[in-house]
């Protein structure tokens, strides 16, 4: 395959990162177990290199952001992994080769598979080729923290009151459900109201509110 940079001594370790449960056993589910321990231990040490002067709480921030699904299948379809991936005819016929979820498993079991078959070393280096690029481009940690989390800080920060969610209302089907989320603040005069399609994307909108009527100046 082109673009791993590394030339298997043992080829039969490469099918097998690449062979998806559908397509029967042996399959790569346990190259994949390896070689998600690999890629979180290499990512760690790359971002505490990169970033010496942030705490750990922020790395594990940054860290997730790389080794997340997501991020994991664009570097697969960069690699056109999908191309190389063995389904099962089943997957096959419903377009597996282009879910995320596939293409990031097949990635960390080539990881796992790098390793042994070429040691710790380079299985490093394949890391740092494939994330380097996206190491450098992360944010300031404080960007990736979610609402929610900024608002308690914030709170913490004056002294105040941590916020309190409270759904309000639930409407629809089960499959087309919306919630309606009170969110008091102490530093507000009246509670922020959020609606979503889960609770949890509620109380994240409630919190964005929240944090940019704060900035506005609107509270006590």
């Amino acid at each position: 395959m082109n673009g791993l940079g590394h030339e298997f001594r043992q080829p039969d370790l490469l099918r097998l990162a690449l062979t998806h449960r559908s397509r029967g056993t042996p399959n790569n589910e346990r190259l994949e177990f390896l070689g998600d321990a690999v890629l979180n231990m290499v990512v760690a040490e790359l971002l505490f290199i990169a970033r010496p002067d942030i705490p750990e709480g922020d790395l594990s921030r940054l860290r997730a952001r790389i080794v997340r699904e997501r991020t994991l299948a664009e570097v697969a379809r960069q690699l056109n992994l999908g191309d190389h991936v063995l389904l099962g005819s089943g997957e096959l016929k419903s377009g597996g080769f282009l879910r995320d979820s596939i293409l990031a498993d097949a990635l960390e079991a080539i990881i796992g598979a790098v390793f042994l078959d070429g040691g710790v070393e380079s299985a490093r280096k394949l890391v740092e080729r494939l994330m380097a690029e996206r190491i450098a481009a992360l944010p300031d940690a404080e960007a990736l923290k979610d609402p929610k989390t900024r608002l308690q800080e914030l709170l913490q920060a004056r002294a105040l009151k941590l916020p309190e969610y409270e759904v309000i209302d639930e409407q629809g089907a089960d499959h087309d459900r919306s919630f309606t989320v009170y969110c008091r603040v102490e530093a507000l005069d009246t509670p922020v109201i959020a609606t979503a399609s889960s609770r949890r994307k509620a109380e994240q909108a409630a919190a964005k509110s929240a944090l940019e009527a704060i900035a506005d100046g609107q509270g006590t």
